[in-house]
């Protein structure tokens, strides 16, 4: 046995990706201090879980996901077959939205993610004239009424433009002094698109966040605004602090322009979020035949040296009318979309969990000693099954403190 100082709870028998063998885990003051084989045993009278042999991760990272506006069928008609019809049709919506009306829908699908196994979320929020910042207080008090399941980190951002909307940069500046974690944009909604990416970037370094852009949604190879982002990431030294969300151009590049803007992606240090729901429900509508998936091959990239995570988007709206906020199953969705090999299905995990934490720049995420000790247990022995099997999410736990469970089903035999 190896004696150790007192622990508030201990977790037995737990498989990590990193161990070959099962492990116990000590925890105390809600934090990791202990990880040992469980062959040689923590010693100390204190609360314990067995885990049996379970795998246990740090929980799944959500990168870009909109909690204000998910939750919105039966709203409008939902035969929306462009990005640009679906922003329309949420504009024309979220006018009416109120502070108490965000944050329900926020609650639903918050809750979904918690039950299915996320601990980090970055949530992107419309900020412009329209919402005003009813959509950021919502989401504000989202944050901290859930706190105890889930770190939840606000992007705001100008949905329909900022040089051609007047009054969106104010409501900005106004969200980033109150709590605006992170700064997002949308350049091709933009009159300008450089002069909001200037500005974007401007706002980022001014309040020191991180950049985590919309950016080049469509299957138009012949434009797009990767070579600002890339120019202005570099020019501000901003690199490992900046994202684009879709860029689904990326999937229609030929073979060489594609490695070229591999190249460039990783030598600026800007990450990609590939977001399969809606990458697959909006692109290539309008193919008769032989339709394009539209979906960019984050596994791909990231094997060449871009970081990368595979991410919600949305649920339930315009947008992708589908969805449980389940990053599990969105990662064996992208998986086969993609045509991710076997030896593929480790990296398709980490999409959803390693990459998505260091995009956040997370330094305390994962099961390591003085890491906080929040942790999901999948029912499986093997990461890989993980993303082939879609096992159950069986409990979680946030700082040593259990936050959800599920009864694994019964099966009542006729004879039993």
């Amino acid at each position: 046995m190896t004696s150790q100082t007192a622990f508030d709870l201990i977790f037995r028998n737990a498989l990590l990706r990193s161990s070959a063998a099962p492990v116990d885990i000590g925890v105390k003051g809600g934090r990791v201090v202990a990880i040992e084989p469980s062959s040689e045993k923590l010693a100390c009278e204190a609360v314990e879980v067995d885990l049996g042999r379970h795998l246990a991760l740090p929980g799944f990272v959500d990168t870009h996901i909109h909690l204000d506006k998910a939750c919105l069928l039966g709203r409008c008609g939902h035969n929306h077959g462009s990005v640009s019809e679906a922003i329309r049709a949420v504009a024309g919506m979220k006018k009416d939205f109120t502070v108490e009306d965000v944050y329900g829908r926020g609650a639903r699908v918050l809750e979904r993610a918690i039950v299915h196994g996320t601990t980090r979320m970055r949530t992107h929020v419309e900020i412009d004239p329209r919402i005003g910042l009813r959509g950021f207080e919502a989401v504000k008090a989202l944050k901290r009424d859930y706190a105890w399941a889930i770190d939840l980190s606000l992007c705001v951002f100008p949905q329909e433009g900022l040089t051609n909307d007047p009054g969106a940069e104010e409501l900005l500046v106004q969200a980033l002094r109150d709590g605006g974690e992170a700064i997002g944009g949308c350049p091709y909604m933009d009159t300008d698109p450089n002069a909001h990416l200037e500005r974007i970037f401007d706002l980022a370094q001014q309040f020191n966040i991180d950049v985590d852009l919309h950016l080049d949604f469509d299957l138009d190879p012949s434009w797009w605004h990767l070579d600002e982002v890339c120019r202005q990431t570099e020019r501000r030294n901003y690199g490992g602090r900046v994202a684009i969300g879709h860029a689904t151009k990326l999937s229609a590049l030929p073979p060489e322009r594609m490695k070229a803007a591999t190249a460039q992606l990783a030598r600026a240090g800007v990450a990609v979020t590939v977001l399969p729901a809606t990458d697959l429900y909006l692109m290539g509508r309008e193919a008769t035949h032989n339709a394009p998936r539209g979906l960019t091959l984050a596994h791909k990239l990231a094997g060449d040296g871009v970081l990368c995570s595979v991410a919600t988007n949305n649920v339930l709206n315009p947008f992708t009318p589908f969805g449980d906020a389940s990053l599990l199953r969105m990662a064996n969705f992208y998986a086969n979309v993609a045509h991710a090999s076997v030896s593929d299905f480790d990296t398709c995990l980490d999409l959803v969990t390693e990459l998505p934490a260091r995009l956040m720049n997370l330094g305390d995420y994962g099961i390591k000693i003085g890491n906080p000790a929040d942790l999901i247990v999948l029912d499986t022995g093997d990461s890989r099954f993980a993303i082939a099997e879609l096992p159950d999410i069986l409990m979680g736990f946030k700082a040593g403190r259990k936050t959800f469970e599920r009864q694994r089903p019964t099966l009542f035999r006729p004879w039993s």
